[in-house]
């Protein structure tokens, strides 16, 4: 529960939303989704027979990655730029058409021979039962890169902030993420960064990072033992990074918050029924950014709340969701 002062802080903040842009670079990827009926079990092999009917909504293509984040920053009111790479294919293709139907501006830089990264989920009788990656994890040549980095670096000076999210695909080197971060602190730009482990050295002088609990831990090199772990995690990695703020995202447990000199700070969530947590990462740190883009004086709690409440959203929802203003709006009315 919050308080009518802090729901109408919260409020305010969500109504500035519109004014922040925000440029996304990252692995940009499609989610695919198959829907059918598991009857029986295969006589091959212990696994199940997924029966797929013959309609349009069998199967459903949804933004992945850096482009889902774009895609909730746009279903949140604010302005994106979206920037990544596909490869020259029919997913690629498909990404692109997506972004056009939804008005998400960008620029996607496509390389011959590269597979786009594509999840296939298989869903049967409302579960998940399997997921097949197709993608290409080599670094682009050398070339594509040097447009995509002048490109970003050109943008900069025109954005509020700008969101790294690497998914471990290849287009995130070290070279291109410091050469971001070092432009985006001369600018005094915000920078947001969904980390992945083999490239957390490079993520050093960024603005917040949001590792997930695991990452958190293998990055620190700290098990999780008992409930004082986190702390030492945090602590480390705070140090390590020299960020403003690191955001531990804990799943059903909520978020954890450590910030320079101030003891951690932990957003509770309250369980709710999950369907699916595709994409959550993708609506916290896009949130995140937001909020703590709108220049109102902002505290990373109160950026955090709002992204915990946006993150309950879409995983009460099948697929790769996105919330929306309304959708935030509407659940801080219900905890008041």
């Amino acid at each position: 529960m919050i308080g009518m002062r802090e729901q109408k802080k919260l409020e305010y903040i969500l109504r500035g939303f519109p004014r922040v842009k925000l440029l996304v670079v990252g692995d940009v990827m499609m989610d695919r989704f198959i829907w059918g009926k598991v009857s029986r079990i295969s006589p091959e092999a212990p696994v199940p027979v997924v029966l797929v009917d013959n309609h349009d909504e069998s199967e459903t293509f949804g933004l992945g990655g850096a482009a889902n984040v774009a895609n909730n920053i746009h279903s949140l009111g604010g302005k994106v730029l979206l920037c990544g790479i596909v490869g020259n294919d029919e997913m690629g293709k498909k990404i692109r058409g997506k972004l056009i139907e939804k008005g998400i501006e960008h620029k996607i830089f496509a390389e011959e021979g590269r597979q786009t990264t594509v999840k296939t989920r298989i869903f049967a009788n409302q579960q998940q039962v399997v997921r097949i990656d197709r993608e290409t994890i080599d670094h682009p040549k050398v070339s594509l890169l040097r447009d995509l980095s002048n490109f970003v670096m050109e943008k900069i000076e025109n954005i509020d902030g700008i969101i790294i999210s690497d998914y471990g695909k290849g287009l995130l080197t070290g070279t291109l993420i410091r050469a971001i971060i070092r432009k985006a602190r001369k600018s005094r730009k915000l920078i947001m960064v969904d980390p992945k482990l083999r490239n957390f050295k490079f993520y050093k002088g960024a603005t917040v990072v949001t590792p997930n609990t695991k990452e958190a831990s293998e990055a620190s090199r700290v098990p999780i033992i008992d409930g004082s772990s986190i702390e030492k995690i945090g602590d480390k990695l705070l140090k390590e990074l020299k960020c403003k703020a690191l955001v531990i995202t804990r799943g059903e447990e909520g978020m954890a918050i450590f910030e320079p000199h101030r003891k951690p700070i932990y957003v509770r969530t309250e369980v709710r029924e999950v369907y699916d947590v595709t994409g959550a990462g993708d609506t916290v740190i896009g949130t995140l950014a937001l909020a703590l883009g709108t220049g109102t004086r902002v505290s990373v709690k109160e950026a955090a709340k709002l992204a915990n409440y946006a993150a309950r959203v879409v995983v009460g929802k099948m697929g790769t969701a996105t919330a929306t203003r309304e959708d935030l709006t509407e659940a801080l009315k219900k905890e008041t």
